[in-house]
């Protein structure tokens, strides 16, 4: 009696164990084999964080370009053009602004000089003419920052969508795995092992886009500060300048 219950209770478990050694299409998780695996909605939601990524790398090396070339230029221009002004050669300082292409401080500064330099060199410098020309500065520092974070709204865009993104395709996988359980007729792991992947695949790609764009964008942001004040500070110092000689 005991051992025909025994026999019994070994028969129960055989759906159990043909969930694991049922036999399925292995499924292989190099990029190959896992791109071959993908359906196209998750091949779609690949292509898109593919582009995000490419645009995030575009941005990346641009604006690391742009700061760093801004930074040695104004670096140079500023004591040039500090002893310029000392020396009151102020269309000398203009020119010294204008081979400064890409220094954020020069254009502040030479737009400035070039509105005080409007107004003439002869008589006295008048109160109008100092406002009008930090109403210039003022201008030209809008202008500036403007360039500075230039290609960062998209940067800001990217880390914080390609994350759901990416869930977007892991709820695609999970999905189509359950489906597959539903519809083939072989049971087990490898049954689903495809959707599995599929949804891991898109997760990880948009974590992979994801956490490089939010740690740039927060480094760039912070440079941009940085010249943000390094323009209000020159442009005080202009105007403080410009204040004297309408003294003298």
């Amino acid at each position: 009696m005991i051992l025909a219950h025994l026999v019994n209770f070994a028969h129960v478990p055989a759906p159990l164990a043909m969930w694991f050694q049922s036999e399925a299409p292995a499924v292989g998780f190099g990029p190959l084999q896992l791109l071959h695996n993908m359906g196209w909605p998750a091949l779609t939601i690949a292509g898109v964080l593919f582009i995000m990524s490419i645009w995030s790398l575009a941005v990346m090396i641009d604006r690391y370009l742009y700061f760093n070339a801004a930074r040695k230029q104004s670096r140079e221009f500023a004591p040039k053009v500090a002893g310029a002004l000392k020396d009151g050669r102020l269309d000398e300082a203009i020119k010294l602004g204008d081979r400064s292409k890409k220094s954020h401080l020069a254009e502040v500064v030479t737009a400035g000089l070039q509105e005080f330099r409007s107004f003439g060199s002869g008589g006295n410098i008048t109160e109008e003419q100092v406002e009008s020309s930090q109403r210039a500065l003022e201008r030209a520092e809008a202008i500036v920052h403007a360039k500075l974070k230039r290609g960062l709204g998209g940067l800001a865009t990217i880390g914080s969508t390609a994350p759901f993104i990416g869930l977007l395709g892991t709820v695609i996988g999970i999905l189509n795995a359950f489906q597959q359980i539903a519809t083939q007729k072989t049971s087990g792991i490898g049954a689903v092992a495809g959707g599995i992947s599929e949804a891991l695949v898109t997760t990880a790609f948009g974590l992979f886009v994801a956490i490089p764009a939010v740690m740039t964008f927060n480094f760039f942001t912070n440079k941009v500060e940085a010249f943000d004040v390094e323009m209000d500070n020159s442009s005080s110092e202009l105007v403080d300048y410009f204040i004297k000689q309408s003294h003298r």
